[in-house]
């Protein structure tokens, strides 16, 4: 069975990616210029548009979706970010994560034209259960509700599925006439629905809150890879460092990490750590730039270069020899999910925003044969989820 779907901020096409072979896309969106240019190398173009999401006509968007993605900018969401929230619907100028409110003006046209699809997912960064004191939450719920869909929510962390820890929300949101038993339970489930999530539901205005639903999503698989299972012997675009700035990135830690050092040298084995460097208030309370390691075999959560943490380090230690490096684009690409045959930018930095702003790919497949396809080709009444 073949299911369709739109893309909106569709960057280089992960949802795609996660969705699989089994599902059609029919309109996809970025208005970046440098993502559009890889969503086409990998997928073509003749279903994607790249501009403005105010300036896609609804008539653009063809046929009437089974699904419609949309993984809203999350500047002004994320802790690494300004911290500015959504803004109101009614905002003049929708712009970063305000672009919410875009998408919902396409998903309001396609229901006055009879159109709706049938399933909505937004993803986002956590930062979306508490800001503004939880009304974006909020916010999002009223919207998806007022347009005729149920809706619920979990946080899926891609440490389940890749060495790589980046926790996200996920909204999914069914039309009325869209339900399947077992996709519901009676209340959440504790590996999906941490506290921050609990308290943002707990805001919910009654008529909301009475909407709500609880998805049923199993756990996976456990992981079976580790940060050095990931990692290029020789990268061309992240060479290895000078022992000087090895050394310089030593002194910016603090004696509990640099024990981890130490732990790591005296087990004998190779080890490879994670490093961010960070601003942190020192013994007078100033701030000074500290560097931080982890040797639990996963990576901290990859960003955009530009944006919030600096790029994230390795470093490894082999008994006495220490060296570092910068991620690579195609290592920041497997922990994302994406296999090597996926097509990155040439230049390292384009590369790097490309995996940061993007999606983990086995987390949508995940969701996709748990949830939304179950969802899709079951035949359920309402009534039967209540």
């Amino acid at each position: 069975m073949t299911r369709t779907f739109y893309e909106f901020f569709a960057g280089g096409g992960m949802a795609r990616l996660g969705l699989g072979p089994g599902w059609t896309c029919l309109f996809a969106n970025d208005f970046d210029p440098e993502k559009a240019e890889s969503y086409r190398a990998n997928w073509g173009g003749e279903d994607f548009v790249c501009g403005d999401l105010a300036k896609v006509g609804v008539e653009q968007l063809p046929g009437a979706a089974d699904l419609a993605w949309a993984s809203f900018p999350c500047q002004d969401l994320s802790l690494a970010g300004n911290g500015k929230g959504m803004g109101g619907a009614q905002d003049e100028v929708k712009t970063r994560s305000g672009a919410f409110w875009l998408f919902h003006d396409k998903m309001r046209a396609l229901r006055a034209q009879g159109r709706a699809p049938r399933l909505i997912v937004l993803e986002n960064v956590s930062g979306v259960l508490t800001s503004h004191g939880g009304r974006d939450f909020c916010a999002v719920v009223a919207a998806l509700s007022d347009l005729g869909y149920r809706v619920g929510a979990f946080v899926v962390d891609a440490r389940l599925f890749t060495p790589q820890s980046r926790p996200r929300v996920f909204f999914v949101a069914a039309r009325d006439d869209l339900f399947a038993r077992a996709s519901v339970g009676p209340a959440p489930e504790k590996i999906w629905t941490p506290p921050a999530l609990l308290a943002a539901h707990s805001r919910l205005p009654q008529p909301y809150a009475a909407r709500w639903l609880w998805w049923r999503l199993p756990a996976p698989a456990r992981r079976n890879a580790e940060l050095i299972d990931l990692l290029e012997d020789e990268p061309e675009q992240a060479c290895w460092r000078s022992p000087a700035a090895t050394q310089r990135l030593l002194d910016l830690m603090a004696p509990a990490h640099l024990e981890k050092i130490r732990e790591a040298q005296a087990s004998g084995r190779r080890a490879v750590g994670a490093v961010y460097r960070r601003t942190r208030a020192d013994e007078q309370g100033r701030k000074a730039q500290r560097a931080e390691i982890r040797f639990d075999g996963m990576a901290g959560c990859l960003r955009t270069p530009g944006g919030g943490s600096s790029r994230q380090i390795l470093l490894e230690v082999e008994g006495a020899s220490i060296r570092s490096r910068l991620v690579s684009p195609r290592e920041a690409a497997r922990l994302m999910g994406l296999p090597d045959s996926y097509i990155l930018p040439g230049n390292a930095t384009q590369a790097l925003k490309l995996c940061g702003d993007g999606l983990c790919v086995p987390v949508i497949r995940h969701l996709a044969q748990h949830l939304l396809e179950p969802l899709l080709d079951g035949e359920a009444d309402l009534a039967a989820a209540e």
